[in-house]
């Protein structure tokens, strides 16, 4: 098996270290570089090409968002974890926002980061239902109204069945889930929700779900 290749950004070496120790004994996982500041990364992931980037959020000349979003418009993109100390945190909202796949906080056990890193390797996120809303609830502010309008728009390019797989995986539904409640095939559901992922023009299920939400579908299913 192919280990998962991963980078480690973070400008504290004490979190590196502390990181790459708890990771590094994995037999699926290989660290294959660390940087302390945002400004490095593109060029280390140009060198590296990891499939995943943990990224801290907060560095002193180039944050972990701002690298965050010069990653992700990449053809090439890998998948981005943020590393934060907050579960409510405006900054971890337009990472989500910008394309990261999910957020892990510092004190979380290394088992936990390192199951983090193998879901969002294979393509799931690692946000639960909860705290996606708990995350956008904090920072819905002046803006909510503007987004709303601006999401029923994108949304109401879907057709029917498509908008039922996107409240679906906005409600925080497995592929499997999905399939079961509105009988369909796992790999039906797969193409309808790759099919959102290209109208929509969009990265990853956590944008999805940040979608559903902002364009209040979420509120009336009931959720």
């Amino acid at each position: 098996m192919t280990p998962i290749r991963l980078l480690l950004v973070d400008d504290d070496p004490l979190v590196r270290a502390g990181l790459s120790f708890m990771m590094g004994g994995a037999d699926d996982l290989e660290i294959v570089g660390e940087a302390a500041d945002g400004s490095e990364v593109e060029a280390l992931v140009d060198r590296t090409r990891p499939d995943v980037v943990l990224m801290d959020i907060r560095m002193p000349t180039v944050d972990g968002l701002t690298a965050t979003e010069r990653l992700r418009i990449r053809q090439d993109a890998p998948q981005i974890i943020v590393l934060t100390t907050f579960h409510a945190d405006e900054q971890v909202l337009r990472a989500l926002r910008a394309g990261a796949a999910g957020f892990v906080l510092k004190d979380t056990p290394p088992a936990e980061i390192l199951d983090a890193v193998r879901r969002v390797a294979a393509g799931d996120p690692v946000l639960s239902p909860t705290v996606t809303r708990q995350l956008m609830a904090h920072a819905a502010g002046t803006s909510a109204d503007t987004r709303r309008t601006s999401a029923r728009t994108r949304v109401a390019t879907l057709n029917d069945r498509e908008r039922e797989v996107a409240v679906a995986v906005g409600q925080g539904r497995s592929n499997a889930e999905i399939a079961a409640e509105l009988f369909m095939s796992v790999a039906t559901v797969k193409t309808h929700v790759s099919r959102i992922l290209a109208k929509l023009d969009l990265n990853n299920r956590v944008q999805i779900a940040l979608l559903t939400y902002d364009a209040g579908l979420l509120e009336e299913d009931g959720h």
